[in-house]
C-alpha cells in the first residue's frame, strides 16, 4: 500500500476490503512521507520493520531485490489525487499490478499513458470505483442488459454531500488544510472530480451507454475556494437519449446520498447508496418490485456478489471486496465476469468527463464533447 496510514479513511476501507475477499494479505508499504509514523503504523498493523518503506523508490528498489516468490504483486495506491499518476506509473513500469483510487490522474494525457502502459504490459489495473461492486448495482446492470427496461430514455443521478458546507463557513471564512480544495494536489476540479465521477461512472457502468457530451454549470460556493463544490450537467447519448448528475459537497445535513435512476420505455430501476441493499424496479402497469441480495431470484452476476445470507445487510468494505475479488482473478489469470473490476479505461473516461465539464463551465456553459 501506498498511503493509508494513521487516520485514513479510504486507506482502512482497502484494508478491510481485501481481506474480506480472502484474495489478499497486507505485506509491506510507504504508509507516510514521515518513514518514523510510516514505521509505526506497519508495526501496528503487524507488519515486518523492513517492509515499511521510506518512498516508493526504496519500495521498489526492496521488493525487486526479493525472490520473485516472497515480492508483493500487487499495490494499493491511496494517496492524495496528485500522487496517483507518478505512484501508478512507477509501478506499472516496474511490474507490479496497480489498485488505485480516483480520479485516477490529474489529467487526461496522464490517464492515457497508464492506459498505454497497461495495454503495453498486460498488467492488471483496477479503478476503486467502490459502488460497482454493491451486489443490487450489478443487478440493475444484468437486468438492463437483458432489456428489462425497453429503451433507455432518461437517466438521473444525484450525489449529495455537506462535508465542506462546515469547512467553508467556519470560522473567519478560511479554508486551511483541506488538501482537497487545493487544485496542486486534488486538480482541476473538487465534486465533480471527487464525486461527480462516481455518477458518471455509474451511468456507463449498468447502461452500457456511453455519455457523449456534456452541458456543465458548476459554483465554488465561496470566493476563497479555487474549484467547484457545487454542479449540475446535463448528458447526451446517441439515439436521443438524455440524463442529468447533480452533484454537492455542500449541501448541508446530506451524508452521502448517492441516487441513481435509470428511467425506461417499459420499466425504471431506482437504487439509493445509503440503502444499497435494495433495488427499486417501477413499472405503469405493476406494483414496485424490490430486489434484494442472496436471493435465487437475481441474476448469476448479483448472487456471486453477495457475501452474507439473505436479509444479512452487506456494505461499502463488501462492495469494495467485492472488486478485490475481481482484480485477484485477474492477476491469477483465473476466469472472471466483465465488469467484476473497473478498469484503466473507466479510468480514462472519468478524467475525459471532468476536463470536459470543466471546461463546459468556462464556455459560460457550452456543451463540450467527451472525446
Amino acid at each position: 500500500m501506498i498511503g493509508g496510514g494513521f487516520g485514513a479513511f479510504i486507506g482502512d476501507a482497502h484494508r478491510r476490503a481485501s481481506r474480506i475477499s480472502d484474495r489478499f494479505q497486507l505485506i509491506g508499504g510507504v504508509f507516510d512521507k514521515d518513514i518514523e509514523k510510516g514505521k509505526e503504523f506497519g508495526l501496528s498493523q503487524g507488519l515486518a520493520i523492513d517492509r515499511c518503506y521510506a518512498s516508493i523508490e526504496d519500495f521498489i528498489s526492496g521488493e525487486i531485490a526479493l525472490p520473485e516468490s516472497e515480492r508483493i504483486e500487487a499495490v494499493a495506491v491511496v494517496t492524495p489525487n496528485f500522487l496517483h499518476f507518478p505512484n501508478a506509473k512507477l509501478l506499472l513500469e516496474n511490474g507490479f499490478h496497480v489498485m488505485c483510487e480516483k480520479p485516477m490522474t490529474m489529467t487526461v494525457a496522464e490517464a492515457e499513458y497508464l492506459q498505454q502502459q497497461v495495454d503495453d504490459t498486460g498488467l492488471t489495473f483496477s479503478l476503486a470505483h467502490t459502488y460497482t461492486g454493491y451486489p443490487m448495482i450489478r443487478e440493475m446492470r444484468e437486468l438492463i442488459r437483458q432489456g428489462v427496461l425497453g429503451n433507455i430514455q432518461r437517466f438521473d443521478a444525484q450525489y449529495y454531500q455537506g462535508w465542506i458546507n462546515s469547512i467553508i463557513h467556519g470560522r473567519d471564512n478560511k479554508i486551511t488544510g483541506v488538501w482537497r480544495l487545493e487544485p496542486e494536489y486534488s486538480g482541476i476540479s473538487s465534486c465533480m472530480a471527487d464525486i461527480g465521477t462516481h455518477a458518471f461512472n455509474m451511468i456507463e457502468y449498468t447502461t452500457g451507454l456511453k455519455v457523449k457530451s456534456v452541458l456543465a454549470d458548476l459554483s465554488n460556493v465561496n470566493e476563497s475556494v479555487k474549484m467547484d463544490l457545487d454542479g449540475t450537467v446535463l448528458l447526451r447519448f446517441d439515439d436521443n437519449v438524455k440524463g442529468v448528475i447533480r452533484a454537492s459537497q455542500v449541501a448541508a445535513g446530506e451524508e452521502n446520498g448517492f441516487k441513481v435512476a435509470v428511467y425506461g420505455s417499459k420499466t425504471s430501476l431506482l437504487w439509493n447508496q445509503e440503502n444499497p441493499n435494495e433495488l427499486y424496479l417501477l413499472s405503469d402497469t405493476e406494483p414496485a418490485r424490490v430486489y434484494k441480495p442472496g436471493n435465487a431470484y437475481n441474476t448469476e452476476f448479483a448472487d456471486m456478489s453477495h457475501t452474507m445470507p439473505a436479509g444479512h445487510p452487506e456494505g461499502i468494505y463488501e462492495s469494495l471486496a467485492n472488486i478485490y475479488n475481481g482484480f485477484a482473478k485477474s492477476i491469477r489469470e483465473e476466469s472472471y465476469v466483465a465488469g467484476e473490476f473497473p478498469t484503466v479505461q473507466e479510468g480514462v473516461r472519468g478524467m475525459k468527463f471532468v476536463h470536459s465539464v470543466v471546461e463546459s463551465n468556462k464556455q459560460n456553459n457550452s456543451w463540450c464533447n467527451i472525446n
